[in-house]
């Protein structure tokens, strides 16, 4: 049992949490998925087309750019999100090369 970690989460670690938190619910994967390829979508459009609140749309997308996965611009009184696949790709990636890394018969470099 490696016990190393149960004092603090690394520090590598964090922005990975906040994704897995982000998508961790289905309204705010909707939402990721609402997304055409290098599409922006305009906050309107979206509360116009998710069956919530303005309130509650503008809570998710504030999620979702907390964890780094869309961003937003402002534009006048709007405000215009695209989504962020390449920090997502990396922090997926992150956490491939540490399940490659920890499987049974994997090598394990000197401490």
């Amino acid at each position: 049992m490696n016990t190393h970690y149960l004092q603090q989460m690394p520090s590598e670690w964090e922005p990975i949490a906040r994704i897995f938190a982000a998508l961790g619910d289905g309204t705010r994967q909707t939402i990721m998925l609402l997304f055409e390829p290098g599409e922006e979508i305009g906050l309107k459009q979206m509360a116009e087309t998710l069956p919530l609140s303005r309130t509650a749309v503008v809570h998710h997308l504030a999620v979702l750019e907390q964890a780094g996965l869309i961003s937003a611009r402002k534009q006048g009184r709007e405000v215009f999100y695209t989504r962020n696949l390449a920090f997502l790709i990396n922090a997926l990636d992150s956490v491939r090369l540490y399940a490659q890394e920890n499987l049974p018969g994997a090598e394990t470099s000197p401490a």
